[in-house]
């Protein structure tokens, strides 16, 4: 298990609002766009980043993380595990508090950093399906 209860619910619950959904574009049938809008519901403020830079969910979309210009709490990754470590490694040096990496994301090496940088993560679980389970 990448991610013990304790560590997912100060992640959905303490650690801030902000979340920047990576790998979120417009289209409607990939599943960073349902899970953006649960958290949405839930009252998260996502930012989309995406190559494309698209504006989803009424937010604007950045086309990395570095490009975000203000704060972000938690990285929620929907990438390809071969390239979230990238992205984690990109948390870090955002200073975000937490990385989020999606069902079958998985990267140990990764986990590892981020972890050592002093930022809580979780990996191949998916905060649509736990957040509900918090209250």
């Amino acid at each position: 298990m990448y991610g013990d209860e304790a560590t997912i619910r100060r992640i959905l619950t303490e650690l801030g609002d902000t979340w920047a959904v990576v790998g979120l574009s417009a289209n409607q049938r990939r599943a960073a766009y349902g899970v953006a809008q649960v958290l949405q519901r839930y009252g998260k403020r996502i930012v989309p980043v995406h190559p494309k830079a698209e504006t989803v969910h009424g937010e604007q979309g950045y086309a990395c993380l570095a490009d975000i210009p203000f704060e972000v709490d938690v990285v929620d990754v929907f990438v390809n595990s071969e390239l979230a470590g990238a992205v984690a490694d990109g948390a870090v040096a955002k200073g975000a508090k937490a990385v989020w990496f999606q069902l079958g994301v998985v990267d140990e090496a990764a986990h590892e950093r981020a972890r050592a940088a002093g930022l809580d993560m979780v990996m191949d679980r998916c905060p649509a399906i736990e957040i509900p389970l918090l209250s």
